[in-house]
């Protein structure tokens, strides 16, 4: 009897423990682990704009100082800007600055990337803006040249005393022989630029010195040697109406120079073209035109190493100026 009991007992165990199973809720299954947000990815750096520079829309601008004729010197600039053109494939603008700062102040803005400088506003542009020469130019043979001190020849002067009561026809403040060196040179030989003379006169150019004088306006004035030449097919006397005193010392000539961040391969290009238009007929007739150049030599900023030197023994910052 005890037997049966214990057996019934177990049956009933049984029986709740299947009836608890078959009740229990079944657990959740484990949840599938959250998808990671992707890892933001950086937007694709643009590619850099090509450059347009030598297009028609964005032609480059090469910009001369106005030191002769200044409808020659479009005429010639016009002609260089057409045979560069044609040998690199890259589209030039010629122009002509109102005065030479003009040029050197256009550069410093990327108005031209391409400038003809005299060798005064030359240095002032690299000081101020990294403006780099190129090409220097040649005349007779050298790329050197010297400041000519021209007189009327009815004016009675014969020595430089002689320039003290007279009219003076300055050039553009920053040609370097038609205005900076006189400047020297006379203070150098006990004149006074600003207070000898009895008149002064502002004539630009060197062939409107020349034409002043000739024309019996000045009685005498600075220009480049010799600028008796630019205006000698309108008047063949002129080398027997003006006369030369003397000369300064050597100068070192004007340049081809180029905006600091021109692209280099262009400028590579432009200045072999020029090179090679430079040994053409054409183009010894539009350099001579345009400022009786003979010839083009490639060239380092260093050559104007030596003039600075001698411009700051002359009391000339060019670093100051240059601010």
């Amino acid at each position: 009897m005890r037997k049966q009991k214990w057996l019934i007992l177990v049956a009933v165990v049984g029986l709740l423990a299947l009836l608890v199973s078959a009740c229990a809720v079944p657990a959740p299954a484990p949840a599938a682990p959250a998808e990671q947000p992707a890892a933001p990815t950086e937007a694709p750096a643009e590619e850099p704009a090509a450059s347009t520079l030598g297009t028609a829309d964005d032609p480059i601008v090469m910009s001369f100082v106005p030191s002769g004729d200044t409808q020659e010197i479009i005429a010639s600039g016009d002609d260089l800007a057409k045979m560069i053109s044609d040998k690199t494939g890259l589209v030039i603008d010629a122009n002509v600055g109102t005065d030479f700062a003009a040029v050197r102040e256009a550069m410093g803005a990327n108005q031209a990337q391409i400038g003809w400088l005299n060798t005064f506003n030359y240095l002032l542009a690299h000081e101020k803006y990294g403006i780099d020469i190129a090409l220097a130019t040649e005349r007779f043979g050298s790329t050197f040249y010297r400041g000519q001190l021209n007189v009327a020849a009815d004016a009675g002067i014969e020595s430089l005393e002689d320039l003290k009561g007279k009219r003076v026809c300055w050039g553009d403040p920053n040609s370097t022989s038609s205005y900076v060196i006189p400047h020297i040179y006379l203070q150098a030989n006990g004149i006074d630029p600003e207070n000898d003379f009895s008149e002064a006169i502002s004539a630009g150019s060197h062939n409107n010195i020349i034409t002043q004088i000739y024309q019996g306006n000045c009685d005498f004035g600075f220009t480049y040697e010799d600028a008796r030449g630019t205006i000698e097919d309108d008047f063949p006397d002129v080398k027997e109406k003006i006369a030369v005193l003397d000369y300064t010392t050597e100068i070192p000539n004007d340049n081809v120079s180029f905006t600091k961040d021109f692209p280099p391969e262009m400028r590579a290009a432009i200045v072999a073209a020029l090179v090679e238009i430079a040994q053409s007929e054409e183009g010894k007739t539009a350099l001579d035109q345009l400022y009786e150049i003979t010839g083009l030599q490639e060239s380092t900023d260093s050559f104007y190493d030596a003039f600075r030197a001698d411009l700051s023994k002359a009391g000339i910052d060019i670093e100051a100026l240059a601010k």
